[in-house]
């Protein structure tokens, strides 16, 4: 990830829960549909999301997702 990227990230992880939902899907907006698995509209997403939580894997806690984001921030 570039400096600025990163610097971006950072900026955005402060923004209110609300405002970093807005500017997600602000972005998401922009990314091409012709990517598979990118959409939010895809039709059988639901499907996906609900086979991914019921496949018996656990799931990674939001503390190690934070402190991973985290650590790639800082390098």
């Amino acid at each position: 990830m570039s400096a600025t990227v990163n610097e971006l990230l950072k900026s955005a992880m402060e923004l209110t829960e609300t405002d970093r939902l807005f500017l997600a899907t602000r972005l998401l907006e922009t990314v091409s549909e012709d990517l598979p698995g990118w959409s939010i509209d895809a039709a059988d997403l639901p499907l996906e999301l609900q086979s991914r939580a019921s496949d018996g894997t656990p799931g990674i806690s939001w503390e190690k997702v934070q402190s991973q984001l985290d650590a790639d921030l800082k390098s």
